[in-house]
């Protein structure tokens, strides 16, 4: 597994927190924790964006993706909104975390609570070549759900 090194600061809202850290061999990310201050309520239906205290320098080539964590998903309908959100090499802000509750009773966010999970991944960088033809497949244009 290749290793890189990723710079990490830690906010003010996130002093008393332990940095985000890989809790297996193999996971493929990260826990991302919640750095609000007070309780946040998010009702049935209501999306909202949870602080997580960090801001991070990934490397030119590599971006972050924010995922649900499916313990929350299966157990109480909370996800992710814009799964998986990508953190650019270049954003240098804090990490904020849309989350929604599909759920039908309110969930409540505590400081320190465990609510997506981030994984860094390699990013292709592509040049467009316009054509007027496309090479064939057995799929051709058939739409979605054609497999």
């Amino acid at each position: 597994m290749e290793k890189i090194n990723i710079s990490i600061k830690r906010l003010k809202n996130y002093q008393d927190l332990p940095l985000p850290e890989i809790q297996t061999n193999f996971s493929a990310g990260v826990d991302l924790l919640a750095a609000v201050k007070n309780t946040l309520a998010i009702k049935p239906g209501e999306r909202k964006i949870v602080p997580t205290g960090i801001s991070i320098a990934l490397p030119e080539g590599y971006e972050a993706q924010v995922r649900p964590r499916s313990g929350l998903a299966i157990k109480n309908g909370i996800s992710v909104l814009n799964t998986p959100g990508t953190i650019d090499s270049d954003y240098r802000g804090e990490i904020g975390v849309i989350l929604i509750n599909f759920g039908s009773n309110t969930f409540k966010i505590e400081h320190g609570m465990r609510i997506a999970q981030m994984v860094v991944s390699p990013v292709v960088s592509v040049t467009w070549e316009e054509t007027d033809e496309l090479s064939k497949t057995t799929r051709g244009n058939k739409g979605f759900g054609s497999t």
